[in-house]
């Protein structure tokens, strides 16, 4: 099966009349706010400085097409003297009770222009003058994930982070809710020398987590080089829905996959894709900062209709929708 992406993509573009969102939007958090009817996104952007400061912005939409943004300053802004002040980026949103609690990647310091190897190589010749001693975040300029929350989508609440520092771990979603008493956390650590697998954690607390373990890892040449989380798992009938993406080590392209984990235990898998149900096909997905990419991070499930929301090429902000029955049936064709 694929998704049906939307005839009008890009949904979301870059800004020219705003410094910090000129360049690129892309990897929305998304989720329905029941209470006021609307689509609520909150997107990842930058400008086209040197340094490629991140940044957050808002954006809202009644029909889950057509979106309109907030204001003209980011919703979440950097402080450079913060652990999380050179980017804050890829929010994932879950509603837990009465907040709004979104997951995102942050780096000490400026990440710089990746897209560009020479001036990337230039800000890891700055990072090489950090002693030894210094943690890794700063030595090493890893990434780390970190949790805040909102109950208005107007002001933000920022907790610090939820993964280990000594690590590069992001590509972190949330349940909704607690699964036998216990939150749930899927996210991508690299901490051995193997390719990068998707791992998933419990906690008794939502900022202090336990030991993770390996949930799946890449099987089929698409999701081969690199794989982790995309939007956050969504309960249905069958099982938590956890839509994912994966990178081929052929084209270093990124293209979409779907598990389905059990109820009770979501670290069994009940059943996986084979096949991609998605992957960069028009020009808005293959030109741009990345070259082939299709990133989902923003999910809703609104009258039996699923909403993906994904990251094009690195620049533009796109939507897929798919029938949640549709997605079920072909889950129980891929069972384990």
């Amino acid at each position: 099966m694929k998704f049906n992406k939307y005839a009008g993509n890009p949904i979301l573009k870059p800004n020219e009349a705003n410094a910090w969102e000129n360049l690129c939007v892309l990897n929305p958090g998304v989720i329905y706010d029941e209470e006021n009817e609307r689509f609520v996104m909150l997107y990842r952007a930058a400008g086209d400085d040197w340094e490629h400061y991140i940044r957050l912005g808002l954006a809202i939409s009644k029909d889950g097409f057509h979106f309109e943004r907030v204001s003209d300053v980011p919703a979440m802004e950097v402080d450079v003297n913060d652990a999380d002040g050179g980017c804050i980026e890829d929010p994932r949103i879950v509603k837990i009770d009465t907040h709004y609690y979104i997951t995102y990647a942050g780096k000490a310091f400026y990440p710089g222009r990746y897209w560009n190897i020479e001036e990337w190589r230039q800000v890891q010749k700055e990072r090489e003058v950090q002693p030894e001693t210094a943690p890794a975040i700063v030595r090493k300029g890893l990434t780390t994930s970190y949790l805040a929350y909102t109950n208005d989508f107007k002001t933000y609440k920022r907790l610090g982070r939820i993964t280990d520092t000594r690590y590069d771990d992001r590509d972190v979603v949330i349940f909704p809710e607690k699964v036998n008493g216990q939150f749930v956390k899927i996210s991508r650590p690299k901490c051995d020398d193997k390719a990068p697998a998707v791992w998933i954690t419990y906690s008794d607390d939502l900022l202090e987590w336990g030991a993770p373990t390996k949930l799946f890892w890449g099987e089929e040449e698409w999701e081969a080089d690199r794989i982790g989380a995309g939007c956050p798992p969504i309960k249905t009938k069958d099982g938590w829905l956890l839509i994912y993406h994966g990178v081929s080590g052929k084209d270093q392209y990124y293209r979409v996959g779907m598990v389905l984990l059990d109820l009770e235990n979501p670290s069994k898998i009940l059943a996986r894709t084979k096949d991609f149900v998605m992957e960069p096909e028009f020009d808005y997905e293959r030109k741009g900062l990345w070259t082939g990419c299709v990133f989902p991070t923003g999910i809703v499930e609104k009258d039996g209709l699923l909403y993906i929301y994904y990251g094009c090429a690195d620049t533009f902000v796109a939507v897929a929708t798919v029938p949640l029955d549709e997605v079920l049936e072909h889950m129980q064709k891929c069972k384990i």
